[in-house]
């Protein structure tokens, strides 16, 4: 294997050019500040966790995750997300706070990734995590704040599809009660979105016609309130109505919050299905094809660190919103050079500090030119298009 040049870097990581970093940092800004403004204090965790602890109960399939071993041979990854940790410290060093826990974080997250163009082994996520509240009102919270913290990341145009794990699980174990492999395969269709390898799989099971209606009929489910209507007609499973009843209620509290507009509900979105329980939902912005946001309701995790309790969230996909949204602009603030010679290098680097204690971006030199020590100039200011430079002239020498 040859030895890899100096200036490269291995595949799915990138550098952030000083550009880049400054629409991350206004957008991770405005997006913390917007959640703190809902009640979510910010939280950190390690960069490294335990992969028999939060490695495990990640949503992240096992070969997508990074590992390494410490000195002790003990199996360690590089966080694939922050809904696990966050569980972690949840059910030990938070277990005393009242509940429901409202968090937020801004953090990278590492994906083992096959070596393919444009694909990210190390990206960032900004999101919430709001534990210990089963309700329609909790669901409706996480779909709303998604909505402001889109919003306060410049992404305008958008929308959010939502659907729900019940409704699939009820409506698939009223035609195919028991068939566990069939019901993955379906559900496998509808995540990757093949609705043509979806239709295939029921055409192979051995169904009455008005069966594969009914599992065909969830691809037309997709618009406004009324799909709660239809939705409702076309399972009489308890499971299903319940859930199907749980989303409408949601659906309830967002067009309270006012925001119902930017919301559709679609229930052949089902996220991770092996890893949310209830509501999940996808944002998608108007200039990306792939989401923006996703989260959903995740009852099952925490009772892996020990703590039993409900819980819903979501996280932005900052790097997609960084590269592919046009709506947050960065103005370069001008930048204020101070050029000095070395008799005036103290009167020069006071008034630099002066100048930064007001709040200007200033650099400063020594002037180059040994001329210019002679010059009888004692200081002037000249502005340019990308800059105001200050001159601290030589004092010797002068009339």
């Amino acid at each position: 294997m040859s030895k890899p040049k100096g200036f490269e870097k291995p595949t799915g990581f990138r550098d952030y050019t000083p550009h880049v970093v400054s629409k991350l940092r206004k957008i991770e800004r405005n997006v913390l500040e917007c959640m703190e403004r809902w009640g979510y204090r910010q939280i950190i965790t390690p960069t490294i966790e335990y992969y028999d602890t939060v490695g495990v109960a990640s949503s992240t399939s096992d070969r997508k995750l990074f590992k390494l071993l410490n000195s002790r041979g003990t199996t360690l990854v590089l966080r694939s997300d922050l809904t696990a940790p966050i569980a972690r410290v949840v059910s030990s060093m938070l277990k005393d706070e009242a509940l429901p826990l409202r968090l937020s974080y801004h953090a990278n997250v590492f994906r083992s990734i096959e070596e393919e163009a444009g694909r990210e082994a190390e990206f960032f996520q900004t999101g919430v995590e709001l534990v210990g509240d089963d309700s329609p009102e909790a669901d409706a919270e996480v779909v709303a704040l998604a909505i402001a913290s889109l919003q306060a990341a410049g992404v305008s145009s958008f929308k959010i599809a939502m659907g729900h794990m019940g409704f699939l699980n009820g409506l698939l174990e009223e035609v195919i009660p028991g068939q566990t492999v069939e019901q993955e395969q379906l559900k496998e269709g509808l995540l990757g979105r093949d609705y043509v390898g979806y239709r295939q799989s029921i055409e192979a099971l051995s169904l009455e016609s008005k069966q594969k209606q009914q599992l065909e009929a969830i691809l037309r489910l997709r618009g406004g309130k009324e799909i709660c209507t239809h939705a409702s007609e076309l399972s009489s499973s308890v499971e299903a109505a319940q859930s199907i009843a749980h989303l409408c209620a949601v659906f309830e509290v967002l067009e309270a919050y006012g925001v119902s507009e930017h919301v559709l509900i679609d229930l052949t979105m089902i996220g991770d299905f092996s890893y949310y329980t209830g509501m999940t939902f996808e944002g998608y912005a108007a200039e990306l094809g792939s989401p923006v946001c996703s989260g959903g309701r995740y009852d099952n995790l925490l009772q892996q660190f020990g703590r039993a309790l409900p819980a819903t969230g979501f996280a932005l996909k900052t790097n997609r919103i960084i590269d592919g949204v046009h709506g947050i602009t960065i103005e370069e603030k001008k930048t204020i050079r101070i050029e000095y010679s070395p008799d005036r290098r103290a009167q020069a680097l006071t008034e630099a500090a002066r100048l930064r204690s007001l709040g200007q971006n200033v650099v400063t030199s020594l002037l180059a030119d040994k001329k210019e020590e002679t010059t009888p100039v004692t200081s002037e200011t000249t502005a340019g298009l990308d800059e105001q430079v200050i001159i601290y002239r030589s004092q010797k020498g002068g009339h």
